[in-house]
Formats: structure tokens, C-alpha cells, sequence
């Protein structure tokens, strides 16, 4: 039997700051923990033990022992116990540090410094920046530095002596243009270290002093009439000009900044990290991290700022947040903006996380699915399509009429990446004369989510037209009259080259041809046209047929549709008793009417 009483503990804690730690019976810390006040936080989980959820319950019935270290603040117990978390890793406690080891840009501390490319910090080998959670931009940051200065990649150690010495050559680098040679003293140190300046200024996020060099450098070659030398730093300029309006996002004026943005569920927080300097995105990250306890928002927002701070070496003096944090730091101001360019830095970062978490939800929907084949389909159109929904509802329009004759529009219906029959719909127009396509798809758009609007029916996550940038911007147009432009994805597939239009796009886009997201939008394409010339045809054939019977001496239109709909075609009309053909026709017309069919069909046999 264990010993353990908080009840004889409890009273005993300080009403401080601090830091308190939980053992199990095998002396073990599983839990490490700060507070504002001691004795409060660690009271309450004796207390009320009913309202804890199962994890922190399993938790309190472990508690063997209970220790607790007293500091100044708040935000002293936040680094004491982000501390002790990585060095005891309790089980219930989140783990903070990424598994993963990001790359550094690594300036060397050599004469003449090269940029390599490192995973760990060393800091006796040069000046380290990064981490780069995204490779791919820390290489395209790296491309265009070379670009822009002529520093070497070689591997060879120029101290002053060596190059005097004459030890080395040139390589291929400098005949291309590369390189100026300081290998062979054909560039001094201090010229070299120019370029060393203005990178780190790079890769710091400042652009403006080394444009201001590239632009002061074009003016004065200029003046000297040295336009080729002009040319070349105007392309210079131009390249970082580029690079920079890529990179920016909002006002430039905003120079250093981090966003935090975290949404949370039961047993997963999404979190997206930026680090924004002069307006541009240097870093940019987004994880989830799973829940050991019911921790607090702001609590939890609190500790993953400080690690991520801590590992990208951030000293931004302002934190952009979506939840306030537990506790400011020291030299950093916490703010929630609510209007201007940082609301819409906000904005952009919580878009990145809420994209995420779907993203995780539609892959985990998949993988339960056992692999299914409609999921698959779905999530890969989803993707291609760039949609924020899952498009478990596609409706697909299509217009038929030959030579503007019985103009028909179909629409069909897959739901789960499956024809559903019993939902697809003909339209026969009601205001457009002639064969007017744009017209057509106007009204029929128009009528259909009229109606499921006025029914509160279900809304599609897809609308797909048959047809290119003039259908689809007739359907837009109706999206826009009845309020629906913008709630519900829509595109246009043209037939010649199966190009996607999107709305207010004049480009299509290509999906692959073998990708299974355009096999299901053909399929709903051809299934649409299918269903369409079907109806069109038998338009024709019953408006044919009526038109016969209208020959027929005593018959009018009227008396001819309502036979054609009773007896569906004139030979079965003929064959049918008189008594059923007095009630459709009359009495009186009926033995004319018989004697007349009987002609027409010998004359037609």
C-alpha cells in the first residue's frame, strides 16, 4: 500500500511561482508542470477529480510522490520546466522537439567564407541561419545569392600564406564567370567581404541595402557611359527585386514579426508557425502535436511559442496570435490584431492550419476507409482542384439541341464518386429562343438552385459545366443573381483539350490525363451529355409523332399530344380496342380517326 497523502502535502505549498513535479512508485517523474500559484494549480487535481478526463484521472492515480522548485515569475517557471521536459520526457507530458533536424545556412569562419548547408549548429565553424523547415526555399535562397555574388565553392584553405605561396589554380568556376579567383590573389579579401556583407543581409530578410549597392553601382556606371557594367547590376537589381516581391505578402513596413495561429481538438493541437521580416515569410512551419492531458489553449500556445522561438533563434519583439498567450515574454509584446496588414498575416496563418488539420481528417477518412476506391477518387479531385471540401456531391450540366430545334438541358447527379439516377433533372427552357447555349445555362443554373434554396435542400460541393469560359461565366452569373457565387466550387470542362476553367481565370488548367480525379469529371461530363441527347431524341420523336397525327383530317395538336402521351405510338393507337380509343379521342371521332391511321400505314409499309 502506498503512503502517498496529498491531503497531508497539500497545504504545505507555497502560494508562488513555480515548478512542480510528479514521481510514480518506481521513482519516476511522469509528469512535469508550471504554475502561477503552487498551490492552486497543484490542488486541483485532487480536487473535483470527477470533472478530469480519463487521461488526467490515470494520471492522478499514479501520483506517488510530489516535488516543486519556487522561482521569481511566471515566466521563469516556463523555461525552468520546458527545461526539465526535454531532460526527463515524463509520459504525460507533450513532447516539444520536433523529431525532425531542419538545415542551417552556414557562413563560414574562413578567409574568403563560403555558404554551406548544415543540420547541426557548430558554432566554431561559422555564423548559422535557419532552421529552413522548407528545403526547397532554403535552395532557392541559396541559387539566387549565387546569382547575385561571385563567391567560391571550393573546399581550399586560402589563408593569405598559401596564396602567396602560389599552392593553387584556378578551376572551371572562375572561367565561367562564378568565381573572381581569390585562390590565386586575383581578388583581395576586403572586396570579397563586400559580398559577405550584403549576403548576411540576405539572409537576414534585409533586401534594402544590398538593392540600394545594386542601384547606386547601375547610376554610376551610367554615369561613366559603362552601360554593359550597368546592365549587368540592373539585372542584379532586378533579380532581387523579384525575389523579394515573391517573398512579400504584406506592407513591407512590418519588419519583424512571428505568427502563431493553433486550432484544437480533444486529442490533437494544429499549429502554423511564420516568421515574417520587412513583410516577407523567411520561415514558415505547421505541425500538430498530440494532447497527453486536457491542457489549456493558452497554456499550450504559450509553450510551443517558446520552443519554436527557441529553435529558429528567434528575437522578434512582437508575437501575432489567434489565442492569447498564458504569459508575455520578456522583450516580446503579445498581440491579437483585429484589422489592417497583420490581421492579414493572421489570417493567412490560420488558413495555413486549417488546411492542414482538413487535410489530416481526409487522409485518415481515407486510410479507415481500407483504401476505397471513391475515397481515393474524391480526395484526389479534392486536391487537384485545390477545394476546401470534400466533393462527396457533384452536379454536372449539359445543353442539347440540333439545329436549335427541342432544346433540352440535363443535369446529373454523383454522390460518394457515384451516379445517382434518381437525382438527375431535365430543363426545358422557358425564356431562350434559339439556340443560345449562355442563355440556356443561365436560366437552368439559376432555376435549380432557386429551387434548392427556397426547399433548403442540399446544397452541391461541385458544379461542373459542360462547356468553356463563356458557359461557365453565364453559370457565375447566375451563382452571383440568386447569392450563391463564391459558397459553391464551380468549373467548366472544355472537350477538345479536357482544359479546367475556374471562374475569373483566363487560363485553364491541364489535370494529368491518367489521374482518376479526370476520369470521374469526364464521366460526369459524358454521363450529362448521354442523358441530355437521350431526352433531346425522344423530344423529337414525340414532337415528330405529333406532328404526324396533326395530318390526320379532324385532328388537332391537342387531341394528337393527348394520344401520343395515352397510347405512345401510332401503331399501338391503331391496334387498341375502340372502346379505349373513344375514351382518348371521342366517340365521334373515332371511326374516321381508325380508317385514316389504317391508310397512313399502309401508304408507310
Amino acid at each position: 500500500m502506498s503512503n502517498f497523502d496529498p491531503k497531508s502535502i497539500l497545504p504545505t505549498l507555497p502560494d508562488q511561482p513555480g515548478v512542480y513535479r510528479y514521481f510514480d512508485e518506481n521513482d519516476t517523474i511522469i509528469y512535469i508542470g508550471k504554475a502561477k500559484n503552487l498551490k492552486n494549480r497543484v490542488s486541483s487535481y485532487f480536487t473535483s477529480i470527477q470533472n478530469h478526463n480519463t487521461k488526467t484521472r490515470r494520471l492522478v492515480q499514479q501520483i506517488q510522490k510530489i516535488e516543486f522548485t519556487i522561482v521569481h515569475s511566471e515566466f521563469d517557471a516556463l523555461l525552468l520546466e520546458n527545461t526539465l521536459i526535454k531532460q526527463f520526457q515524463p509520459k504525460y507530458n507533450i513532447l516539444l522537439r520536433d523529431d525532425k533536424t531542419y538545415p542551417f545556412i552556414c557562413l563560414t569562419n574562413e578567409h574568403f567564407p563560403r555558404l554551406i548547408t548544415m543540420r547541426r549548429i557548430d558554432h566554431a565553424i561559422g555564423t548559422f541561419f535557419g532552421p529552413f523547415a522548407n528545403p526547397k526555399a532554403m535552395n532557392g535562397l541559396l541559387e539566387m545569392v549565387h546569382q547575385l555574388y561571385p563567391i567560391r565553392t571550393c573546399t581550399l584553405a586560402l589563408k593569405p600564406a598559401n596564396i602567396e605561396q602560389g599552392k593553387f589554380k584556378v578551376c572551371l568556376e572562375y572561367h565561367i564567370g562564378n568565381c573572381k579567383g581569390p585562390c590565386e590573389g586575383l581578388q583581395n579579401e576586403s572586396d570579397y567581404q563586400i559580398y559577405i556583407e550584403q549576403i548576411t543581409n540576405i539572409l537576414k530578410g534585409n533586401y534594402q541595402k544590398p538593392k540600394s549597392l545594386f542601384f547606386e553601382r547601375m547610376q554610376q556606371a551610367s554615369a561613366r557611359m559603362a552601360f554593359e557594367e550597368a546592365q549587368e547590376w540592373k539585372e542584379k537589381w532586378e533579380l532581387l527585386e523579384n525575389f523579394q516581391a515573391k517573398s512579400t505578402v504584406v506592407n513591407p513596413a512590418i519588419h519583424d514579426v512571428d505568427v502563431f495561429t493553433m486550432v484544437s481538438d480533444e486529442a490533437l493541437a494544429y499549429i502554423n508557425f511564420m516568421k515574417v521580416i520587412n513583410g516577407t515569410i523567411l520561415q514558415s512551419q505547421t505541425w500538430e502535436v498530440k494532447k497527453k492531458l486536457n491542457e489549456d489553449e493558452s497554456d499550450l500556445l504559450t509553450m510551443l511559442i517558446w520552443e519554436k522561438r527557441e529553435q529558429f533563434h528567434s528575437e522578434a519583439k512582437e508575437i501575432l496570435t489567434n489565442i492569447p498567450m498564458a504569459i508575455e515574454f520578456q522583450g516580446a509584446k503579445n498581440t491579437i490584431p483585429q484589422m489592417g496588414d497583420k490581421k492579414k498575416l493572421l489570417d493567412m496563418s490560420l488558413k495555413n492550419v486549417l488546411y492542414f488539420r482538413k487535410e489530416k481528417a481526409d487522409r485518415k477518412a481515407a486510410e479507415e476507409s481500407g483504401g476505397d476506391r471513391k475515397m481515393r477518387v474524391m480526395l484526389k479531385l479534392k486536391n487537384d482542384l485545390r477545394l476546401t471540401q470534400l466533393p462527396k456531391r457533384i452536379e454536372c450540366f449539359d445543353n442539347s439541341n440540333l439545329q436549335g430545334t427541342n432544346p433540352v438541358s440535363a443535369m446529373v447527379c454523383f454522390i460518394q464518386a457515384q451516379a445517382a439516377k434518381k437525382e438527375y433533372r431535365l430543363f426545358t427552357p422557358r425564356t431562350v429562343e434559339g439556340p443560345d447555349d449562355f442563355a440556356t445555362m443561365h436560366e437552368v443554373i439559376t432555376r435549380r438552385y432557386t429551387r434548392l434554396l427556397e426547399e433548403e435542400a442540399e446544397l452541391p460541393d461541385l458544379i461542373i459545366v459542360d462547356g468553356g469560359k463563356g458557359q461557365l461565366s453565364a453559370a457565375c452569373d447566375a451563382l452571383k443573381a440568386i447569392g450563391l457565387y463564391g459558397q459553391i466550387p464551380i468549373i467548366g470542362i472544355a472537350k477538345r483539350l479536357e482544359e479546367i476553367y475556374f471562374p475569373e481565370d483566363s487560363l485553364p488548367v491541364y489535370i494529368d490525363k491518367k489521374s482518376e480525379s479526370l476520369k470521374l469529371i469526364q464521366q460526369l461530363r459524358d454521363e450529362a451529355h448521354r442523358f441530355g441527347i437521350t431526352a433531346h431524341r425522344n423530344r423529337r420523336s414525340k414532337n415528330f409523332l405529333v406532328s404526324q397525327l396533326e395530318e390526320l383530317e379532324g385532328i388537332g395538336k391537342l387531341t394528337a399530344q393527348k394520344l401520343l402521351k395515352h397510347f405512345g405510338t401510332i401503331r399501338q393507337m391503331y391496334d387498341a380496342p375502340v372502346e379505349e380509343l373513344e375514351k382518348v379521342a371521342g366517340k365521334a371521332k373515332t371511326p374516321m380517326l381508325r380508317k385514316q391511321i389504317k391508310i397512313w400505314l399502309d401508304e408507310k409499309a
